[in-house]
C-alpha cells in the first residue's frame, strides 16, 4: 500500500510524457536553413516551436521529439481563446511544462484559462509577483488545480533526454528594480540546433547572462527580448548570441512602438533575419536536430 500511495504521488508532481501529436501546418511560406552536411538514412524525430500570433504579447508552444508540450507564457487577458483553440488544434491534451517567464499582464493574461483547460504537469514562475488581478487569477488557478510552483532561475533544468536539454539560464537574482529582468530565459538545444526564448529581459540580465560561464546563450533562433524594446538586444548579448533567426512577438500599431527601429537595425546589420508577428502571423520552427525550416500561417 505503501509503495502505492509513492507511485501515485510521483505521477502527480512529476511531468509525464504527452503522447499529442501537431497536425500538419498549412503554411503560406517556408524557407529552409542550409543542411548540414551529414544526412540520417532514417527520418528523425522532429521538435517544433510555435511562435503564436498574439498580438501585443508572448506565447510559445514547444513540442518535443519525446511528445511532451511546454507552454512558454499566454499572452494577454482577451488571448484565451486563441491561445486554447490553436493547442487543441496542435493535438495538444497536456501541458507537460507551463512556464510564466514574468507576471505582467501581456505573458501570463490568459495563464489562468489555459491551466482550467488542459492537464498541467510543472508550473514554473520566477519568484516576482504584482497586485494585479491577472496574476491573482494565475495563481488562483493554480492552487485550484492543487499545483505547486517550481522557482524559474538560472542553473534551473526543465527537461533532459537524449541528445535534447531545456534549461533556463536567466534571473540570476532574486530582486531587480525592473520585473522584466525576473523572466525566465529557456534555452533549448536539440543535437546541433537550438532556441532561446528571451520573455522581457532587459540588458541587466543579458550581461549577467553573459557572465555565466554555465550555459551559453548562443542559438540559432533568438526569440528578441520585451517585444523588440531598445532596452534588450544589446549588441554584446546579440554578438554571443549570434542568432541565424531572430522572432519578434508583436502587436500590429502598438503603443509602445515595439519593436525599436534601434533593434531591427542591429539584427538586419547582424545578418539575422527578422521574422516579426505582426507582419508574418504564427510561426511554427521545426528541425530534427540538423536541418531547420519554419513556415508562416495568419
Amino acid at each position: 500500500m505503501k509503495k502505492l500511495l509513492i507511485i501515485i504521488l510521483t505521477v502527480i508532481f512529476i511531468a509525464g510524457c504527452s503522447n499529442s501529436k501537431a497536425p500538419a501546418e498549412k503554411a503560406t511560406t517556408q524557407q529552409t536553413a542550409p543542411q548540414a552536411q551529414a544526412q540520417d538514412t532514417q527520418k528523425r524525430p522532429e521538435l517544433k516551436v510555435h511562435f503564436l500570433d498574439v498580438g501585443q504579447g508572448d506565447s510559445i508552444l514547444v513540442q518535443f521529439p519525446g511528445g511532451q508540450n511546454m507552454l512558454v507564457d499566454a499572452g494577454k487577458n482577451d488571448s484565451a481563446n486563441t491561445i486554447t483553440n490553436y493547442l487543441k488544434k496542435a493535438g495538444v491534451s497536456k501541458i507537460d511544462f507551463l512556464v510564466g517567464t514574468h507576471p505582467h499582464e501581456d505573458h501570463i493574461g490568459s495563464m489562468d484559462t489555459v491551466i482550467k483547460s488542459f492537464q498541467i504537469g510543472e508550473v514554473y514562475m520566477p519568484r516576482a509577483t504584482t497586485t494585479t488581478k491577472t496574476f491573482r487569477d494565475v495563481l488562483a488557478a493554480i492552487k485550484d488545480k492543487g499545483l505547486k510552483i517550481i522557482t524559474a532561475k538560472a542553473g534551473v533544468n526543465i527537461m533532459k533526454a537524449d541528445n535534447l536539454t531545456a534549461d533556463i539560464i536567466a534571473p540570476h537574482k532574486g530582486e531587480y528594480e525592473s520585473l522584466n529582468n525576473h523572466s525566465a530565459v529557456i534555452k533549448i538545444t536539440y543535437d546541433h540546433v537550438s532556441f532561446l526564448l528571451t520573455g522581457d529581459a532587459e540588458e541587466q540580465s543579458e550581461f549577467e547572462m553573459l557572465a555565466s560561464s554555465v550555459v551559453s546563450p548562443k542559438a540559432d533562433v533568438l526569440k528578441v527580448g520585451h517585444h523588440g524594446s531598445k532596452s534588450s538586444t544589446s549588441a554584446g548579448f546579440l554578438k554571443a548570441v549570434s542568432p541565424k533567426y531572430a522572432v519578434i512577438s508583436v502587436g500590429a500599431n502598438n503603443d509602445y512602438n515595439h519593436p525599436h527601429k534601434g533593434t531591427i537595425d542591429k539584427l538586419k546589420k547582424a545578418g539575422v533575419e527578422v521574422l516579426r508577428t505582426d507582419e508574418k502571423g504564427t510561426i511554427l520552427f521545426v528541425t530534427n536536430g540538423k536541418d531547420i525550416s519554419y513556415s508562416i500561417s495568419k
